[in-house]
């Protein structure tokens, strides 16, 4: 085999897919169905498990300038999410199970990946290794990380808990997207100031799961729970996940005091889940507490919410920028092990590793993208010295300024995303393709 690939999330599928693309022979390691982390249940490859919403589809986001570029250079799993998604407003949200299966049978299919369901506790510095087992990595792999680049660091992360729709009160909610864009595809719950006063009481009162003593409590603030959330302020949810902004109450004609958003899990929109509610409050807890949310007063969960520990490397210290180990310049490393949080971060990590692995089989040097794009620069970002380094999300502050400074903040974002495109199209047909 030209290349090994350990893990098949999301970002080891990228990463396996397009180097198989480019015609060479990858060995993908999963350790399903054999073993599963504690967070995993599908047989099937890159599973999602926090919420099944790859955030937003705006060119006015980051997150979909970020999309934009990855469809620019082919991606293989955004093609795939674009075939598996739900109605979501904004944002490109995925039937999960369908998603998965998806990609497991393209990987499954394609001549020049062969898949073994092993757990590796291992690998061969001399060989080409992408290193993607992911935040929960199981069996011997984080010893065989330690061994090469000293402590890994831990933190929190948290999933929000899914509902069976036909238990939610549609007379206490209704439809809309924020600042009417989409077509209606949220369910908004929205509450009084007397209702949230009381919700917020009891949300920071109520009892949360033990955490486990061998893991850290560090919390990454991308997947804050609602409950700490909430700890920080009165209206500290208020202005996050609840934020009634964008929303006008169809029978009141006003801006509701707070909203509590539900999107759907799948097309048919037989579940949804709770927008932003990550949480480790124990399972009665958080059907009691949610509970007082008027349209899921007599909801039913079909998934509560938990919370689980995730792993990544010092990147800054360990990682060169074209995500290599410094030290081991064969092993590359992919997802959120590497320093990225988020989905579709995950899978650019992927890409880029994909590439990078491809151009040294050709003999060539690897790339970086320009800093101008979210890729580039969110690369740049996680391998800059930092002492309290932390995982990145894409977002616009991490790009350089542009060249003339634009007030208006609609037109500030577009400028962005129209160089960012520019500069990426050039980069491609100069030196990429």
């Amino acid at each position: 085999m030209d290349v090994t690939v350990i893990g098949a999330g999301l970002a080891g599928c990228e990463a396996a897919y397009r180097i198989a693309q480019s015609g060479y022979s990858v060995r993908l390691l999963e350790c399903k169905p054999k073993e599963f982390s504690p967070a995993h249940k599908s047989v099937d490859f890159a599973e999602l498990v926090c919420s099944n919403s790859l955030k937003s589809d705006e060119r006015s986001t980051a997150g979909g300038l970020l999309k934009s570029e990855l469809r620019m250079l082919g991606c293989f799993l955004l093609s795939q999410a674009e075939k598996c998604k739900v109605p979501a407003g904004g944002a490109l949200a995925v039937e999960r199970e369908q998603f998965s299966k998806r990609v497991t049978e393209r990987i499954k299919a394609h001549p020049n990946i062969t898949v073994v369901a092993e757990t590796a506790d291992e690998w061969n510095d001399g060989e080409l290794t992408v290193v993607a087992t992911g935040p929960l990595s199981v069996g011997g792999i984080n010893d065989a990380l330690k061994k090469r680049v000293g402590d890994s660091l831990g933190f929190y992360d948290a999933s929000a808990p899914i509902v069976d729709a036909s238990t939610i009160d549609y007379s206490k909610c209704f439809s809309a997207d924020r600042y009417g864009k989409g077509n209606g595809d949220y369910l908004n719950c929205p509450l009084t100031k007397e209702e949230y006063t009381e919700f917020i009481a009891e949300l920071k009162a109520a009892e949360r799961a033990k955490l486990h003593d061998f893991e850290k409590r560090e919390i990454f603030e991308g997947c804050m729970p609602i409950e700490i959330m909430a700890s920080r302020g009165e209206d500290a949810i208020r202005f996050g996940p609840l934020r009634p902004v964008g929303f006008v109450h169809p029978e009141t004609g006003k801006r509701p005091y707070a909203v509590v958003q539900l999107r759907a899990e799948n097309v048919e929109k037989t579940i949804f889940n709770i927008v932003g509610f990550q949480t480790n409050l124990k399972f009665g807890e958080q059907k009691r507490v949610f509970g007082m949310i008027p349209a899921l007063k007599n909801a039913e969960f079909v998934r509560y919410g938990v919370m689980h520990r995730n792993t990544y490397i010092n990147s800054p210290r360990e990682l060169d920028c074209y995500s290599r180990l410094k030290n081991y310049p064969n092993t590359f490393i992919a997802g959120q092990l590497s320093g990225v949080e988020g989905y579709v971060e995950s899978i650019a990590s992927g890409l880029i590793a994909g590439i990078n692995v491809v151009r040294t089989l050709q003999n060539k040097s690897p790339l970086l993208l320009p800093p101008t794009t979210i890729i580039g620069s969110l690369y740049r970002y996680i391998t800059t010295p930092n002492v309290n380094f932390q995982p990145m999300n894409a977002n616009f502050g991490i790009l350089p300024p542009l060249d003339e400074h634009i007030r208006d903040k609609a037109m500030r974002k577009e400028a962005y995303c129209v160089r960012s495109e520019r500069d990426l199209l050039e980069f491609k047909q100069s030196i990429l393709y």
